[in-house]
C-alpha cells in the first residue's frame, strides 16, 4: 500500500489541521487540531508551504522499551511445540545452542530494526540472552549495530539471565563487567527461588558498583503465589538503590487477592519502579492449556498502577519466536492491542504517552515531543481519531525523520531464508 500523503521538497512545510493528542500539547482535551511547521529538520514556529492534513493524526516517534531482537524471527526453524511458556524456553535454548553465531544474531537483529524504523520507532531497548558463552557472542554484535544505527534507531541493551545464576562473584560478575563496558543495563529474570532475596542483593550490589541501571523480567506467570515484584521493591527500598529500575510483565498481580496486590503496588510506588507491560506476548502465553479456552488475559494491573502514580509503558516484547509467534515491532499495533486487552479506552486521555514520553524517561532518553525545537521525527496517519486509528493497521502511514519521509519498505521474510535450519 502506498503512502497517502505527499510532501513538497525543500523549504519549511506546515502540516495544517493535524489531529494531535491533547496530552502532548498541554491540553486536557482528548485530541486537538493544530498546525505543525517543520523547518531544517525540526518542529518550528511560523509557517511554510501548507499541506492540508484534513485532521490526519500526527504522533512523535515511538519508544519500544522491551524487545528481544536476538530471539526475533527464529519461528520457522524453532517453533513453539505447544504454545506454552515451557515450550518457548526449550525451543529457544535448543536454537541458541545450535545456531546463534554472531552472523546469525546480527542479521536477525538488523531485520527487526528495519521493521521498527519503518513503523515509526526511534528508540529500542532490547534484552539479550547473556548466558556464557552467548554473552561474548551477542554483546559485540549489539555494540556494532548500535553504532551502525545511530541517528536512525537509538539502541539500548539489557543482559538477560536467570536469577539462580546471579552471585556477587563468578560468571555473572563477568557478565556485569561486559555490560558496563558496553554501556548497557543490568537485567535478570526474577522467579521464586528460596534465596531470591540474596540474589537480588547481589544483583543490586553489582549494579551499584558499576553505575548501572536495572531492568527485570518478573512474575511472568499467573501463579498468585509468585510475589517477586514485591521483593524487588522491598530490596530497592532497603538498599537505597537509586538508579532507574524497570520491571516487566508482573502478570501474577492479576490473580492475587486485593490486599496482596495493593500492598505490592504501594511498595512499587514507594520504590519508584517503572513498569512495562507486554500485553501481546502475555496474552499469547498465559493461561494456555490444551483443549481449554483461556479465561485470563495475563495483563498486569496497569490502571491501578497509574492511579498510584507508577509510570506504566507498553512494549513489543518478542517477535516471531517461540515466546510470541507474531508481531512486527510496530508500536501502533502494541498500543492498539493494549487498548483492547487492557480497556484503556473510556479511561485517561493520555495512555498514548505510554509508548512515547513515559518509556523515553524510563530509558533516560529525550522525550518525543511536538514542541518547537524538537526533532521533526513524526508519524502521520490517515486516521482522524482513535477509533479510526485503531480500526486499521495504518499501513499507509508516513514516517518522517528530521522532516523528511523515509522509505517504509519492510524487509521481506525471505531475506532470512538461508538462516533457517543452518548449522552453527
Amino acid at each position: 500500500m502506498t503512502d497517502f500523503l505527499s510532501l513538497p521538497d525543500g523549504g519549511p512545510v506546515t502540516l495544517a489541521d493535524a489531529s494531535v493528542p491533547g496530552c502532548l500539547v498541554g491540553s486536557s482535551a482528548d485530541l486537538v487540531r493544530r498546525d505543525i511547521t517543520v523547518a531544517d529538520g525540526r518542529i518550528a514556529e511560523g509557517e511554510g508551504t501548507r499541506v492540508d492534513l484534513g485532521g490526519a493524526m500526527v504522533l512523535p516517534s515511538f519508544v519500544d522499551m522491551h524487545t528481544h531482537l536476538d530471539k526475533g524471527h527464529i519461528w520457522d526453524r524453532a517453533p513453539n511445540p505447544d504454545g506454552t511458556f515451557a515450550g518457548a524456553l526449550s525451543s529457544v535454548a535448543d536454537d541458541r545452542a545450535a545456531r546463534w553465531s554472531a552472523a546469525d544474531v546480527r542479521r536477525r537483529m538488523e531485520f527487526g530494526l528495519r521493521c521498527a524504523e519503518a513503523h515509526g520507532t526511534r528508540a529500542v531497548r532490547t534484552h539479550l540472552d547473556s548466558q556464557a558463552p552467548q554473552d561474548t557472542i551477542t554483546w559485540p554484535v549489539f555494540e556494532d549495530l548500535r553504532a551502525a544505527w545511530a541517528g536512525r534507531v537509538e539502541l539500548q541493551g539489557v543482559c538477560l539471565v536467570g536469577c539462580d545464576s546471579v552471585t556477587v562473584d563468578g560468571p555473572f560478575a563477568a557478565t556485569a563487567d561486559l555490560v558496563a563496558r558496553a554501556g548497557g543495563v543490568l537485567g535478570m529474570v526474577a522467579y521464586p527461588v528460596p534465596d531470591l532475596k540474596d540474589r537480588l542483593q547481589a544483583f543490586f550490589a553489582l549494579a551499584s558498583a558499576r553505575g548501572l541501571s536495572a531492568d527485570f523480567h518478573v512474575d511472568e506467570t499467573l501463579d498468585p503465589d509468585s510475589a517477586c515484584l514485591r521483593m524487588i521493591a522491598e530490596t530497592v527500598i532497603e538498599t537505597g538503590f537509586d538508579a532507574p529500575v524497570v520491571v516487566g510483565h508482573c502478570c501474577s498481580l492479576s490473580t492475587q487477592p486485593e490486599a496482596e496486590w495493593q500492598r505490592t503496588l504501594d511498595l512499587v510506588a514507594r520504590a519508584g519502579l517503572h513498569v512495562v507491560s507486554l500485553p501481546m506476548c502475555n496474552l499469547y502465553l498465559q493461561d494456555r492449556h490444551a483443549g481449554r479456552t483461556p479465561r485470563l488475559r495475563g495483563i498486569t494491573l496497569v490502571h491501578e498502577m497509574k492511579t498510584r502514580g507508577i509510570p506504566v509503558s507498553f512494549a513489543s516484547d518478542n517477535t516471531r519466536d517461540p515466546f510470541y509467534a507474531y508481531g512486527d515491532l510496530d508500536m501502533l499495533e502494541v498500543l492498539r492491542q493494549a487498548t483492547r486487552i487492557g480497556h484503556l479506552d473510556h479511561s485517561d486521555a493520555d495512555w498514548v504517552d505510554s509508548v512515547l514520553s513515559v518509556p523515553a524517561r524510563a530509558c533516560g532518553l529525550a522525550a518525543p515531543s511536538l514542541a518547537p525545537g524538537a526533532p521533526a521525527d513524526l508519524s502521520i496517519f490517515r486516521a482522524r481519531g482513535w477509533t479510526e486509528l485503531f480500526a486499521r493497521p495504518q499501513s499507509d502511514r508516513v514516517v518522517l525523520r528530521e522532516g523528511q519521509p523515509i522509505d517504509r519498505t519492510l524487509p521481506d521474510y525471505s531475506d532470512l531464508d538461508d538462516l533457517m535450519g543452518c548449522p552453527r
